[in-house]
């Protein structure tokens, strides 16, 4: 270990440090940079090694933000800021609360998926490990670095569905270090505490495939036995490594993605952020747009299109709330119709996944219905007979949300509900600004991307990106303060109630669905909460004193900030 952190004789903590001159600058956690004082540039061998005025956290951020802003691509904002978090993590991490609102469409969605096609050509230094398949025999000793022994969270991917983009190999290690940076920012998870994994089992992208630059495995994907061996010697050596931390599974190929966590949910503390994370904040958003419209959940019809493992997901989670609220299962089953690529959703359809079968309908449902019998059911069709209140969009498919199927849904619906939630922005299934002019201002908006004011009302008004980052980071604050041995479907309920319970318009009807960004570590720590009492309640808690839950939840909660330094 090459720090400590210790308290001196009036209680105020600093870290005793072994480092010296060029190990101690060349670490990213420990280094000050020109914030170096100069005793501390005395002590550790420094002065000659930094230009000699001396600043503080704030001058840095400064300087740090103008760089920031310099930077004439989003791509190269990337590149810059993965620089910055390598060299200074805590700038890094000051910098993004500070400016949280402009830095998280770079580090995480729309420009993330830039950075995993673009990893093996702006990769620079190693952070997080990588797993490849040929070394499947040496996982355990991979793991076994010292480094790792604070390790609480793990973001796992294969790289094989990186947002809407396909198959991005070993390039898909973006993801979790995005996704551990925003545990970090948003919910003060310390970044000692986080690791980064990217399970290398080849590519199919023949275009990396033939790149001379790519750093992956040039192999074709791994299938079958192959890949199912793989992972149970990867989640035995989690378990056996890290007992006590939390594994996020990001990105998978759905016909994994579902699999993998009914297969290891109940042998360690596990969830899939794509599945579970989505239908929390999705459902979130849902909650507090009942605020907006003035009716109950268990009333609402909703239209899904795209019925993979994110739509079935958020489905199941509201389908539980419309129960919970009184409605009979059957009668909450006939709320949702999910349309796929083959249409909508019908029982005797074949090869339906285990995990669309509860929302499959009965062809005697829609016997009333007008439509084309020689066709499979559109959403158009979906729109034009059963007038969905809500309609949601996690197909991949941009602009699927046509005017014409919008002015028809706003023909029947005085406040349409509309969540286009694909990511990246170009794969929305709609751009709120067309959507507010095809419902005439009427429209209910949550986006799954970032995207730029519109006019609403005759003002400028917020998008409300339904961001995974309202829900993961919190629930994993929560779910690590009370060391949590499993992660429960209830769980995802309480994380969506509490982030609605933050909604502003619980209070004003008029006003946005979701808090701004610049409120997530709040809303973080409310999430944090509900989650942490959920598994007190549910008996899956180690953590004995609750006596005051938030208090120690805030205590656990990693601050950017530079500590003084000692001699070690």
């Amino acid at each position: 270990m090459d720090y400590q952190l210790d308290t001196d004789q009036t209680g105020k903590p600093y870290l005793k440090i072994k480092l010296t001159d060029f190990a101690l600058i060349s670490h990213a956690l420990l280094n000050k940079g020109t914030a170096f004082p100069f005793e501390e540039r005395k002590a550790f061998g420094l002065i000659g090694l930094l230009p000699p005025s001396e600043t503080n956290l704030a001058i840095q951020r400064a300087r740090s933000f103008e760089t920031f802003k310099s930077k004439t691509s989003d791509i190269e904002k990337y590149i810059y800021l993965r620089d910055l978090q390598d060299s200074n993590e805590t700038l890094f991490y000051s910098l993004m609360q500070e400016h949280i609102t402009e830095l998280m469409p770079i580090i995480y969605t729309p420009i993330v998926g830039l950075g995993c096609q673009r990893y093996s050509h702006i990769y620079r230094r190693p952070r997080g490990v990588f797993i490849s398949y040929p070394d499947r025999d040496h996982i355990e000793k991979i793991l076994s670095n010292p480094r790792f022994d604070e390790v609480q969270v793990i973001v796992v991917s294969d790289g094989e569905r990186i947002l809407g983009l396909g198959d991005q190999g070993a390039g898909g290690m973006g993801i979790p270090i995005g996704k551990l940076a925003l545990y970090t920012a948003c919910a003060g998870i310390p970044p000692t505490a986080t690791l980064p994994i990217l399970l290398d089992t080849g590519t199919n992208h023949p275009e990396l495939q033939k790149d001379p630059l790519y750093i992956g495995w040039q192999h074709e994907r791994i299938r079958g036995q192959e890949y199912t061996a793989f992972l149970d010697t990867f989640v035995t050596a989690i378990k056996n490594r890290f007992p006590n931390a939390l594994l996020q599974w990001e990105d998978f190929a759905q016909e994994n993605a579902n699999s993998l966590l009914e297969r290891y949910r109940d042998q360690l503390c596990t969830f899939n952020d794509d599945i579970q994370g989505t239908a929390a904040v999705a459902a979130g958003a849902l909650f507090s747009a009942i605020h907006v419209i003035d009716g109950r959940l268990r009333d609402q019809r909703i239209a899904v299109l795209g019925a993979g493992s994110a739509g079935c997901g958020i489905s199941q989670l509201i389908m539980q709330a419309m129960i919970e609220d009184g409605l009979p299962p059957q009668e909450a089953k006939s709320r949702f119709f999910l349309i796929d690529r083959f249409g909508v959703l019908f029982d005797d359809m074949p090869n339906l996944s285990h995990f669309q079968r509860p929302f499959a309908q009965s062809k005697g449902t829609i016997s009333t219905w007008q439509y084309d019998h020689d066709n499979a059911l559109s959403l158009k069709e979906v729109v034009k007979n059963f007038h969905p209140t809500v309609l949601i969009g996690v197909s991949g498919q941009p602009r699927a949300f046509t005017e014409e199927i919008v002015r028809e849904m706003a023909n029947y619906i005085k406040q349409p509900v509309i969540f286009p939630l694909s990511n990246p922005t170009s794969h929305s299934e709609a751009d709120p600004a067309d959507l507010m002019n095809w419902t005439h201002g009427k429209a209910i908006i949550g986006t799954g991307s970032p995207f730029a004011d519109i006019i609403k009302e005759g003002k400028s008004w917020r998008v409300d990106q339904t961001n995974n980052c309202y829900i993961f980071p919190g629930m994993g604050l929560g779910l690590v303060a009370v060391k949590s041995r499993r992660v429960t479907e209830k769980m995802f309920m309480v994380a969506a109630k509490a982030l609605a319970d933050c909604s502003p318009a619980k209070i004003d009807p008029k006003a946005n669905l979701l808090p701004p960004l610049t409120e997530i570590r709040h809303v973080s720590l409310q999430v944090a909460i509900a989650v942490a009492q959920e598994a007190i309640k549910e008996g899956l808690a180690d953590f004995t004193d609750y006596t005051d839950l938030e208090a120690h939840i805030r205590k656990i909660m990693w601050v950017p900030e530079y500590l003084p330094y000692k001699k070690w």
